[in-house]
């Protein structure tokens, strides 16, 4: 067995790892960037190696840097994770040339499945059902818009090098192929070097659905079940779950077994997946399930299948890596409840999924309580920063139900429950997400969340019963309606003082349940009371209150809550949207400005954003300089109306 490890990663997978590794009694050795020096993966690891700087490609992609570090600290073994080297098959033979072992599938298998043209022609040879579609040498422009309308459209232009939705298009008519092509060419070539495309048949119901396999070093493979990814965000995956809604016994035999076919032909070792495309306009069907690529590593929402299979696959891969065979047969294998993952990212629905960075003042993630099975994969706490240099991911949040409602309704509390400013999360649309209709009823396609559009995007301002709830507990201090005074109830309990804990209020037809934490403890109190019909999660932060209702995190201060407006454009107060960079200052103070007029340019994770005045007037104050970071909230700028 493997006894020390190091993880060539960060974040919520390297801390992930961690763990498995702890409780199998192996030494932890982490490697880190400039940006990472006090991440949670660094602080959990026995061990911490400083790799370079901030940039990925300076850091984490430089294989030579993490084989020497892992020779510095005698780890005998290096896990990649996911992303970054991960499917690299010049690194994972690096390492095994350094005499190190390599926690993956062998250098050939990753070459095999790492061009989706190649491997998908491999696939079929194997007798895995493939889309329809081309995928030859020929890129001559002319040449592939005859296939296309060989294939019929609507065609699929995908890049063979890709992933993550880049290089790819959907065309939907013969005159829009050839500028489609170039486009897919031109971003191909840009993100992955290689500018060679494949056509395929575009499914008009698409369901995404994967298969985990694993295989070891004794020519045995096993598939651990199938897990459901449709719900996806311009080609990124939102929501998981396992097992797929609507999947019969005979499709998901069918389904399974051709994946271990898919893993066999490549004599693959470790965890992988095969991932399928199934046109679901007539419900699961074997004949219309085909492969799309098969992904060489661990994948993010392991966790699902690992919560109905009672699996751990991180301890799984350790112990093939260390020669050993798989744990179980695939007769011990089998599907208990349902489990479903949601990706929590830090970035603002509200203004298009803009990247939100910044350090979390406030963060507090669902915890496990009243019985239900709550996991939470993280790379971050409460005081740590988000970075502008790495996938904005700051958490996954898995659960598991007897069935798939209760999944959801698990899920959906958890998106519930997070609590974090000044980041921005997706937390507020993934419960919008999975209070969605057909989501509920399992009618879901990748195309779902484009469909629904802004009825999954929170209201950028605080709804109207969220702002009387935050009048009547945080101004008025009470319940309301004569009810007997929080604060004295709060007190009465001896806990402590109620402005230092947070509460939420759970209305029934009867009375009013006040849910109060400290010190990680919950009590619930009942009132007679039916003034109040809806409350937020309520918590004191510094001056204001933050105040959090279906997963939205927002800042009231006092006077706000009670009916004045701060920091908006009614008052002239221009507050910084992002925790960002400040590019450039338009104005100067003094400086007469008329409405819609650019005030200053922000930069935040490569994204720009531009600051307006709301109004004619003067700038009475100005607070930006070029170059300056600012956080979210603060004032920028300040414009007095002008004199009528």
């Amino acid at each position: 067995m493997i006894t020390s490890l190091l993880i060539a990663n960060r974040g919520e997978i390297a801390c992930r790892i961690i763990r498995t590794a702890r409780e199998m009694g192996i030494r932890t050795v982490a490697v880190y960037s400039d940006a990472d020096a006090q991440a949670l993966h660094v602080r959990q690891a026995d061990e911490a190696v400083h790799i370079g700087p901030s940039p990925a490609r300076e850091s984490y992609l430089v294989g030579e840097k993490i084989i020497a570090a892992a020779q510095a600290t005698g780890a005998e073994a290096i896990h990649p994770g996911y992303g970054f080297l991960s499917e690299n098959a010049a690194f994972a033979q690096a390492v095994i040339d350094a005499g190190l072992i390599w926690v993956g599938p062998n250098p050939a298998s990753i070459t095999a499945m790492g061009l989706k043209d190649a491997a998908k022609k491999l696939m079929a040879e194997a007798g895995v059902p493939v889309t329809p579609g081309y995928m030859g040498e020929n890129q001559d422009p002319a040449f592939l818009a005859e296939r296309a309308a060989e294939i019929g459209y609507p065609v699929l232009i995908k890049a063979v090098a890709g992933g993550g939705g880049k290089g790819m298009r959907k065309v939907d008519a013969a005159p829009d192929f050839i500028d489609a092509l170039a486009s897919c060419q031109r971003e191909a070539a840009a993100s992955f070097g290689n500018d060679h495309v494949l056509i395929e048949k575009y499914i008009l119901t698409p369901r995404h659905i994967e298969v985990q396999v694993f295989g070891d070093t004794h020519g045995n493979v096993v598939h651990l079940f199938e897990r459901d990814c449709s719900l996806q965000r311009r080609h990124q995956k939102v929501i998981e779950e396992a097992p797929a809604p609507g999947m019969d016994k005979v499709t998901r035999e069918a389904l399974c077994a051709a994946a271990v076919r898919a893993a066999q032909a490549v004599d693959y070792v470790g965890a992988g997946t095969i991932e399928f495309i199934a046109d679901a306009s007539e419900g699961l069907r074997a004949d219309r399930i085909w492969f799309m690529e098969m992904n060489t590593r661990l994948q993010v929402e392991h966790p699902v299948t690992e919560e109905i299979t009672g699996v751990d696959l991180v301890e799984w891969q350790l112990r093939v890596a260390s020669g050993e065979p798989i744990p179980l047969r695939q007769e011990e294998l089998a599907i208990k409840g349902w489990a479903m993952e949601a990706r929590l990212y830090a970035e603002d629905p509200a203004k298009g999924f803009l990247p939100s960075v910044g350090r979390l003042d406030y963060f507090s993630l669902p915890r496990l309580y009243r019985g239900k099975r709550f996991r939470v994969e993280t790379g971050v706490q409460e005081g740590d920063a988000i970075s502008p240099y790495y996938d904005p991911m700051i958490a996954k949040l898995v659960t598991w139900g007897e069935d798939r409602a209760a999944a959801i309704a698990n899920l959906r509390e958890m998106a519930e429950d997070v609590r974090c400013w000044p980041v921005k999360t997706n937390a507020g649309f993934l419960y919008l997400a999975l209070s969605d209709n057909a989501f509920e009823v399992g009618k879901v396609d990748t195309g779902l969340i484009a469909r629904e559009g802004e009825k999954l995007i929170p209201d950028a301002e605080a709804p109207e019963a969220v702002l009387q709830a935050v009048t009547h507990l945080v101004v008025d201090n009470s319940l309301g309606g004569g009810a007997t005074d929080i604060r004295e109830t709060w007190l009465k309990t001896d806990h402590g003082a109620w402005s230092n804990v947070g509460f939420r209020l759970n209305r029934t037809p009867a009375s009013t349940m006040v849910r109060l934490e400290e010190g990680g403890l919950v009590y619930e109190i009942a009132f007679q009371d039916r003034s109040i019909d809806h409350c937020p999660w309520v918590e004191r932060l510094g001056d204001g209150w933050v105040v959090t209702e279906h997963g939205v995190t927002r800042l009231f201060h006092e006077y706000r809550a009670s009916g004045n407006a701060a920091g908006g454009a009614s008052d002239g107060a221009i507050l910084s949207p992002m925790p960002g960079k400040v590019i450039t200052v338009e104005v100067a103070a003094g400086d007469t400005v008329t409405k819609g007029q650019k005030l200053l340019t922000l930069e935040a994770m490569k994204m720009e954003h531009s600051l307006t005045a709301p109004f004619d007037g003067v700038v009475a104050e100005l607070n930006a300089t070029a170059g300056a970071q600012v956080q979210v909230e603060a004032l920028l700028v300040r414009i007095e109306a002008a004199a009528e």
